[in-house]
């Protein structure tokens, strides 16, 4: 079979190359407002669900896709739950870099990163509106999706262990803390912080719970506070 060159004809009219830039542009337009329906489905049903466990149906019924558009942009279910694990990482991101830019002094900010990183993480604190959806507890996709794409997971992570990172290694360096290794204390705080929803969401009562407070207290006194 022949190759067809894809190169830009310099012969061809100005007008043309503009006319079909548009009809391109217009195409990509139309598949992006189609994802992010499907994305916005998807996240509705997790709100009033509380959990991941919604069928394709219910997705493609409530953005009004069909189950071929859903295949043109997503392989499968997985991959949709991957599409929404991506964007909550983002949002949580970017709201950790927010608090973290409020505060002046390097362990404020680490302290400030640490709270706020377990509200997003433990799905027995109550829901706060952020955008066209409530914020979803991020390590409940997390779980559910290491077992089959550890790698996507961890990519779609890295920004955050790279942010906790350097809060610990500034704290560290204005004598704020005393580690030895900042980049281990970081992955351990971390896990620790990332983690207690586990046990919350095994916990009886209420008061058997941890709190944001009482796991920041721990964690302090780990890193030689």
């Amino acid at each position: 079979m022949a190759e067809v060159d894809a190169t830009p004809d310099e012969n061809e009219p100005a007008w043309r190359r503009r006319a079909v830039s548009r009809s391109l542009d217009a195409a990509r337009s139309r598949a992006e407002r189609r994802v992010q329906s499907i994305l916005d489905a998807a996240f509705e049903l997790i709100d009033e669900k509380g959990t991941t466990e919604f069928t394709l149906q219910e997705v493609l019924d409530r953005s009004q896709q069909s189950l071929r558009g859903f295949y043109q942009h997503f392989d499968s279910k997985d991959e949709l739950l991957l599409a929404l694990f991506d964007e909550s990482v983002g949002e949580a991101i970017e709201d950790l870099n927010a608090v973290a830019a409020a505060e002046s002094e390097p362990l404020a900010r680490l302290r400030a990163v640490t709270m706020r990183l377990h509200e997003w993480c433990d799905p027995s604190d109550g829901p706060r509106k952020r955008g066209q959806h409530n914020r979803r507890p991020i390590m409940e996709f997390a779980v559910q999706l290491a077992i089959h794409h550890p790698d996507r997971v961890r990519a779609a992570m890295t920004p955050l262990s790279r942010a906790m990172y350097q809060h610990v290694e500034d704290a560290n360096t204005a004598g704020a803390i005393r580690v030895d290794d900042p980049r281990e204390a970081a992955a351990l705080l971390q896990q620790i912080v990332m983690y207690s929803w586990l046990g919350n969401r095994l916990a009886a009562t209420s008061p058997a719970r941890l709190s944001a407070d009482a796991t920041w207290n721990f964690c302090l006194r780990g890193l030689g506070v």
